[in-house]
């Protein structure tokens, strides 16, 4: 399907890796120019060389800054607009909370699960906002199926991801009026690394290799296998084409039914 996405212009965030770069990826094939935005240089440089290939031209650029910070957010978005002229398009991505238990976890700990996920979104919606209101824009906010059911190692994650999914709802509202589509995907398990540092501790506290730690995993989410990025990466673009004109305010899982909860 032609997402009519050619021309038009994307920043993503946490675009280094996994489900971002998966992303960005599939922005760019389907003819996106695409602002990276994340704190390593070298890797969103990988991901820019993969976007060149795409196409055999330059359609991407690169904003490496920690994004925990207000300035370095709104200059990212500058970036974006200062590259390719214009922005329609917000994915929001980046952040990573710490898993643990609960009594173990430090007031510093829950202050970086807020400070990066849930004000790096709100800061950069707020900073986005006047341009897609131009351009009659939409952001696309991943945010993670940890916010549907709480869970005991996952305090932070799932209270961030909670905070993000009412921010969705209550942008989308503000977005009819003014013109700006306002979504959410919540992702279950993908192959990322953070999966990977997911089965690292599953392996360590049950004792576990690899393969028994991962399908302990599944079991326990009661699905059949993990997600590609690239999954992800398809809904997002999806969502942030006009095909997608009447989505308004939802909240999409993709976690291979996972989420059994209305």
């Amino acid at each position: 399907m032609d997402l009519d996405l050619d021309g038009k212009v994307a920043l993503v965030t946490g675009a280094s890796r996994g489900i971002g770069a998966a992303i960005a990826l599939e922005l760019a094939r389907e003819g996106a120019l695409v602002c990276l935005a994340a704190r390593d240089q070298g890797k969103l440089d990988e991901v820019a060389t993969q976007i060149g290939a795409l196409s055999g031209r330059n359609r991407s650029v690169t904003f490496a800054g920690d994004l925990r910070d207000a300035e370095t957010v709104r200059r990212a978005v500058d970036a974006a607009v200062e590259g390719f002229g214009r922005l329609d398009i917000l994915v929001n991505n980046a952040g990573a909370t710490k898993r643990a238990d609960f009594f173990t976890l430090t007031e510093d700990d829950w202050l970086d699960g807020f400070a990066l996920k849930f004000h790096g979104y709100v800061r950069a919606t707020r900073a986005a906002w006047p341009h897609l209101r131009t351009s009659k824009g939409c952001i696309v906010n991943i945010v993670g199926v940890g916010s549907r059911t709480g869970s005991a190692e996952f305090t932070i994650g799932g209270s961030v991801n909670v905070a993000l999914l009412n921010f969705t709802k209550a942008m989308a509202d503000i977005g009819i009026k003014q013109g700006v589509r306002v979504n959410a995907i919540n992702p279950g398990l993908i192959e990322t690394e953070r999966f990977g540092r997911n089965i690292e501790r599953v392996s360590r506290e049950h004792g576990l290799n690899r393969k028994q730690a991962i399908e302990f995993l599944l079991k326990w989410h009661g699905t059949t296998r993990v997600g590609r990025p690239e999954e992800i990466g398809w809904l997002a673009a999806y969502l942030a084409s006009p095909r997608a004109d009447f989505i308004q305010g939802c909240v999409i899982d993709i976690d291979g039914g996972a989420t059994r909860a209305l």
